[in-house]
């Protein structure tokens, strides 16, 4: 376990002239309430921060099954005086400890078995999916919490919809076959209002890829997708009613306009400056379904942008933010932002083309490595998590100021799923391999004031 000397000098030295929240940080200490002790073993957070296990994997759920294992992308909804909380669970079939039914699928005849996505014959069904927990932010206690999907696979991340909904992404491309009874690769709604299971029904005009997480634009509808592979693109969702996305729509790639085929990466050349922005234009693609797991080789044929290993992903402050885990010269991490034009998604669009920009690219671990899911602020900072040993919470100013809001200082698992509640007061995060959920409150104000 590093020092806490060592996590105060890197909130410095990351944010070098940020000198308000940099002292702010430096006044670091262990949480002192005695009722999350609990807590201490697992985050690091700044003095007058504290944190709580809200939820664990394997226990009792309020439908009788198990909390899942290795908890993932998360968001949070408003329901009357509660938090819904839709919560991603990273599975494979072969991981039955980590999944609901229990290591001996005892609770398996729990879920009818067309209720599943993949019921894997009876032998192997999926385990990933999605779990739907309803918090009450007053007392910190989650009053009740249920499997709201099952039978899908590796559902890493995802994104909230403007109407109240969580689009659960697979991260697998497994064909039907042997153990699986079919396809895998699509991405599937759960509206925060639905209690129990859905019905399981990929929305396949989406796209058959490694899915990792989406963002949705109030203003337009539009979905932008993120592919988690080396050499992966950014995808967007034309919806041909919005709002509604099991109604069809037209998938299409993002190319830097001019200039086909740019590699993003920046790893054999720095090809894209930091604040550099680029025009973009967005190319239709044909076979969204292919057999292989193949289409960004198809897109990259007619031009797309190649990405390193495209993440987490959010709609805020007007754009897309995204990750891009092993971009850049030392291939630790980079961060996107998309400017949508005006006339996004319209036959106007060229006029005023969408902008890319490089939002962060330090190349050194000790400011960022290795960065995954993340959110934007109610103030409107970026605030991500990463995907390493020793990970930490990081937030970057508007301006690209990094600094540390938090740490994994109990586990060498990944950081996951970081999202605020609708009130702005609870920052939610998991710790991965563990299978915990926590709620962080504190002085949010304090960094506010200071950003």
């Amino acid at each position: 376990m590093r020092s806490r000397r060592r996590f105060v000098k890197q909130s410095l030295a990351v944010s070098a002239g940020f000198f308000g929240l940099s002292s702010y940080l430096s006044g670091y200490s262990s949480p002192t309430n005695q009722s999350l002790s609990r807590q201490t073993k697992w985050l690091e957070l700044p003095d007058g921060f504290d944190a709580r296990i809200i939820s664990q994997w394997g226990e009792q759920m309020s439908d009788d099954l198990l909390v899942p294992g290795r908890a993932d992308g998360m968001a949070t909804f408003i329901t009357g005086d509660k938090t819904t909380i839709i919560r991603n669970h990273e599975n494979s079939p072969g991981d039955l400890q980590f999944g609901p039914f229990g290591e001996d699928l005892s609770l398996l005849t729990k879920v009818r078995p067309e209720q599943f996505f993949d019921y894997g014959f009876g032998k192997t069904p999926g385990m990933g999916g999605t779990t739907t927990m309803i918090y009450d932010e007053s007392t910190g206690i989650v009053t009740e919490q249920y499997l709201s999907s099952a039978g899908t696979y590796r559902n890493c991340a995802g994104g909230a919809t403007p109407w109240g909904s969580w689009i659960t992404c697979e991260e697998d491309t497994t064909p039907a076959g042997d153990g699986s009874q079919t396809a895998h690769g699509y991405n599937f709604e759960v509206p925060a209002s639905h209690r129990g299971l859905i019905d399981p029904v990929p929305i396949r005009q989406m796209g058959r890829f490694n899915h990792e997480a989406v963002a949705v634009s109030p203003l337009s509808g539009i979905v932008y997708q993120t592919e988690d592979r080396n050499d992966g693109l950014i995808y967007r969702y034309l919806p041909n009613v919005m709002g509604e996305l099991y109604k069809g729509g037209k998938l299409q790639a993002l190319m830097i306009k001019g200039q086909p085929a740019f590699d993003t990466r920046n790893v054999d050349q720095q090809l894209l400056e930091v604040g550099e922005a680029m025009a973009v234009s967005w190319i239709t693609l044909k076979d969204v379904e292919p057999t292989e797991d193949d289409l960004r080789y198809q897109g990259a044929e007619i031009g797309a942008a190649i990405f390193a290993r495209g993440e987490g992903a959010w709609y805020g402050n007007d754009e897309v933010y995204f990750a891009c885990t092993n971009g850049g010269k030392n291939q630790t991490g980079q961060v996107f932002k998309y400017i949508p034009g005006p006339f996004e998604g319209t036959n106007r669009e060229q006029e005023q083309p969408g902008q890319l920009m490089l939002f962060a690219e330090p190349n050194d671990k000790d400011i960022l490595k290795y960065c995954d899911n993340l959110t934007v602020s109610p103030w409107g900072d970026v605030i991500l998590v990463e995907d390493s040993p020793d990970a930490y919470i990081r937030g970057i100013t508007p301006k690209g100021n990094i600094y540390n809001i938090g740490r994994n200082i109990g586990s060498t698992s990944e950081l996951a799923g970081i999202c605020f509640s609708p009130s702005g007061k609870t920052l939610f995060v998991n710790i991965q391999e563990e299978g915990l959920t926590f709620a962080i409150t504190g002085p949010w104000e304090k960094l506010r004031e200071d950003a």
